[in-house]
């Protein structure tokens, strides 16, 4: 997972990245981004994965079913993602990177994109146990001090919970 996402460039740099280090990434993103005809088409060949970020049902059993299968041929099938999901301030992340993480048993490259030192750090991978609270306290200490493009759009290192008056956070 990588954070923070508070920028457009943040794809190209992370793109980069995994040219340099040659392992065959796939990500997340929006949906609509994939309607785009050649855009969609060239997504998909960078190994970009479409998600309905409406629909809560799909992207993390598909995901799952995914690395157990690449586990079983003895392959390594690695996700990239933002989990705070948008480049805009939100009370927390979403879950779908923890709920694969921890369905599948596979250990969560905790990657910082740190603007501020000129700096992608890839060297930290956590093991989630599937206790929330201190899971994320361990993610928090992990990235403590890395900072975004735009530091003011960085979203709290938690969870996100439903507000009080909607049943659905709007990102």
């Amino acid at each position: 997972m990588v954070y923070p996402h508070t920028s457009n460039w943040d794809f190209p740099v992370m793109l980069l990245v995994k040219w340099a280090i040659g392992i065959p990434v796939r990500f997340w993103a929006k949906d609509s981004l994939f309607r785009v005809p050649l855009l969609g088409r060239w997504l998909r060949h960078l190994g970009g994965v479409p998600v309905d970020r409406q629909s809560p049902q799909g992207a993390v059993g598909t995901m799952v079913s995914l690395m157990s299968e690449a586990r079983a041929h003895d392959e390594i099938c690695w996700l990239a993602l933002a989990p705070e999901g948008t480049r805009r301030p939100s009370r927390g992340w979403r879950s779908g990177f923890y709920r694969v993480a921890v369905a599948a048993g596979v250990p969560v490259a905790v990657i910082g994109l740190d603007y501020s030192r000129k700096m992608v750090d890839i060297s930290q991978f956590l093991n989630l146990t599937g206790q929330e609270e201190a899971d994320y306290a361990q993610l928090a200490a992990l990235l403590d001090g890395v900072t975004g493009r735009h530091a003011m759009l960085a979203s709290p290192i938690r969870p996100l919970r439903p507000a009080a008056d909607s049943n659905r956070e709007s990102v």
